[in-house]
C-alpha cells in the first residue's frame, strides 16, 4: 500500500470515528455531530445508540451528589476521561481523589473503555458507576 493510500484510510477513519479525531477533546466536551439538533426518525436514534451509553452516576459514602445523575458517554471514552469530568463537574481540588466503581463491586482499571464495561455489566439499557471519595468496595 503506498502512503497516499495509507492516508486516505485514516482520514476516513478519523470522519467516522469521533475517538480517532486529532483535536484534544476536554472532558465535558460534546462532540460536534452530537452539537445539532435532536435526530429524528428511527435510525437516527439507531445510530445515536450504537455510538453513545447511558451512564448512570451515583454517589457513595461521601462524594457530593451531582444534579445531573444521567450521561450519554461515547463507547470509546475510557474510565480516566470519565473520572476527569467528574473532578471538573463536582469541582475537586488536585489533591482529592476520586474512586469508580461499577455495580458496587470493582474499580475498573483507568484505560477501559467504556462501551467494553457496558457490554459486559450494563443492565436494563445502562452502565451504573458509583463514585466516591475513599476507597469503598474491592
Amino acid at each position: 500500500m503506498s502512503a497516499t493510500n495509507a492516508e486516505e484510510s485514516e482520514i476516513s477513519n478519523e470522519e467516522t470515528d469521533p475517538c480517532l479525531k486529532t483535536e484534544e477533546q476536554q472532558p465535558g466536551d460534546v462532540s460536534p455531530e452530537y452539537k445539532s439538533k435532536e435526530p429524528t426518525g428511527a435510525s437516527a436514534s439507531v445510530t445515536e445508540s450504537k455510538t453513545k451509553v447511558d451512564l448512570l452516576l451515583k454517589p457513595a459514602g461521601d462524594a457530593p451528589i451531582m444534579k445531573k445523575k444521567k450521561w450519554a458517554v461515547e463507547y470509546c471514552k475510557k474510565v480516566s476521561w470519565i473520572s476527569e469530568f467528574l473532578r471538573k463537574y463536582l469541582k475537586f481540588e488536585p489533591s482529592e481523589s476520586i474512586f469508580l466503581y461499577v455495580n458496587q463491586s470493582f474499580s475498573p482499571a483507568p484505560d477501559t473503555e467504556v462501551g467494553t464495561l457496558f457490554e459486559c455489566f450494563g443492565s436494563d439499557g445502562k452502565l451504573v458507576l458509583h463514585y466516591c471519595k475513599s476507597a469503598a468496595w474491592g
